[in-house]
């Protein structure tokens, strides 16, 4: 690989604005991936308050970065990343720190080996929201940031071999971060989950000192959308009938994929052993995705986006009863693994191929949708997708975790635990079902759509 060719073209800003876009993906799937473990087992949440505030923070993510875009354009890009990762380290820094200023407080009993007892019945462990949302604020730059340097900083020529760059930095920041979760919680048990938060903060940390010394970006205060703007694009998106139920079926497809961050954590644990490589599991996906989106785009490149992404729609019910088939297999091993976990990177493969289907074609099909010369406009909602299905998908999945897989903690004995948990795998019955309505609806949706056009 020729290195000078590839940096041919590119800046310095460019450079720097992929970097730290690594060490933020690597903070935040480091975290994300055991979020609700966090929230259960360390500040005492139930499970369904846990996924609340998880699908919360997720929606918060999508949502906010069109709004926070529009102050990073008037301030300038510089000025906003290093508000955005000084907001991150503050956030990180704060969930690592809390559970221990609670604990030397005198109000809540900590063991590294179980959790914060006393926590469950305290609401001092609210005190994690307003943490969260520092995130969620800085985060939200850095989402519009990141790309917007990207853009500004190549040229006509260079922008497709710049994003593709961007997007490589995205999965091996994913990747990264994800990996290095198994060994904190081999070597720390559950207080790895604390000392995690710090890992984060010091890439975030890392990532103010590399922008303040190396970032240098053409002024580009005074530019972009006011809010009034913002604002009017949202109406336009939402009494868009066509886009609005676009949006509404592609939910389903997104609410099965989160529970890859939601459900799947506590239901590996829980069902086959704290010995699980859970955040290994979950590198399943991008790596899937990564070795076959090629083929699949030029496979599909002759068909229609709607045909693409309505194959896509049918692989996730066959990942959601993949992941309900380990349950019922026994406790003999499979290749070494529990068969909940076996089924469960065999779902998870299958979730990495739907995407394949789905989400290049997204946005394409998204735009064509748009008014003529609106594209760009509809497109800052085109993630309003992610937005409701971290709420509905998290939500959805902490009510199905506490009725069929409820935390063994809440149980005197492991026979009462099991006998509650006997139909753990009725979890992925329901995604079975949200993921097939959303194929059918998805075809009912071209048809209708093909008879309108034609009138």
């Amino acid at each position: 690989m020729n290195l000078k060719k590839i940096g041919a073209g590119f800046s310095k800003a460019f450079w720097i604005a992929n970097a730290v876009e690594l060490l933020e993906r690597a903070a935040y799937y480091g975290v994300f991936i055991v979020i609700t473990l966090y929230l259960s087992r360390i500040l005492g949440f139930s499970d369904m308050q846990a996924a609340l505030i998880s699908g919360s923070f997720s929606a918060g993510l999508y949502l906010l970065p069109t709004f926070t875009g529009a102050i990073a354009d008037k301030i300038g890009f510089r000025k906003s990343i290093m508000l955005a990762f000084t907001l991150l380290t503050i956030g990180y820094f704060g969930m690592g720190l809390l559970p221990t200023m609670l604990e030397s407080t005198g109000l809540v009993e900590y063991t590294k080996t179980t959790q914060f007892n006393g926590l469950r019945e305290s609401g001092y462990k609210w005190i994690i929201v307003p943490i969260m949302v520092v995130i969620v604020i800085g985060g939200s730059f850095i989402k519009s940031c990141i790309t917007g340097t990207v853009a500004r900083e190549t040229t006509e020529k260079t922008r497709a071999q710049g994003y593709s760059i961007f997007y490589m930095m995205v999965n091996i920041g994913a990747f990264s971060g994800k990996t290095i979760v198994k060994p904190l919680r081999d070597a720390m048990g559950n207080e790895g989950l604390v000392t995690l938060n710090f890992f984060a903060a010091g890439m975030t940390f890392l990532a103010i000192i590399l922008v303040y010394l190396f970032y240098r970006s053409s002024e580009s205060s005074g530019e972009g959308k006011s809010f009034a703007q913002i604002l009017f694009a949202l109406k336009k998106v939402v009494v868009n009938v066509r886009l609005l139920v676009l949006i509404v079926i592609i939910t389903g497809f997104w609410m099965v994929q989160h529970q890859l961050y939601a459900t799947m954590p506590k239901y590996v644990l829980r069902l086959a052993g704290e010995g699980n490589a859970i955040s290994w599991y979950a590198n399943v996906n991008p790596l899937v995705v990564f070795l076959t989106v090629g083929l699949v785009t030029r496979l599909m490149s002759k068909k229609t986006s709607l045909f693409s992404m309505t194959a896509g729609m049918f692989i996730m019910p066959v990942s959601a009863l993949c992941m309900a088939s380990g349950n019922l297999m026994g406790t003999e091993p499979i290749l070494g693994l529990h068969p909940v976990a076996f089924m469960m990177i065999v779902g998870i493969v299958f979730q990495g191929l739907a995407e394949t289907f789905i989400s290049p074609r997204y946005l394409e099909y998204f735009s064509l949708q748009a008014p003529k010369g609106e594209e760009g406009l509809y497109l800052g909602f085109s993630h309003l997708h992610s937005f409701l299905s971290s709420i509905l998908g998290f939500g959805l999945s902490g009510y199905l975790l506490t009725k069929y897989c409820p935390d063994p903690l809440l149980f005197e004995n492991r026979a009462d635990w099991e006998a509650a948990a006997a139909n753990a795998h009725y979890i992925w019955y329901y995604f079975v079902a949200i993921a097939s309505v959303s194929a059918i609806a998805l075809i009912v949706y071209g048809r209708v759509v093909k008879r309108l056009d034609s009138k």
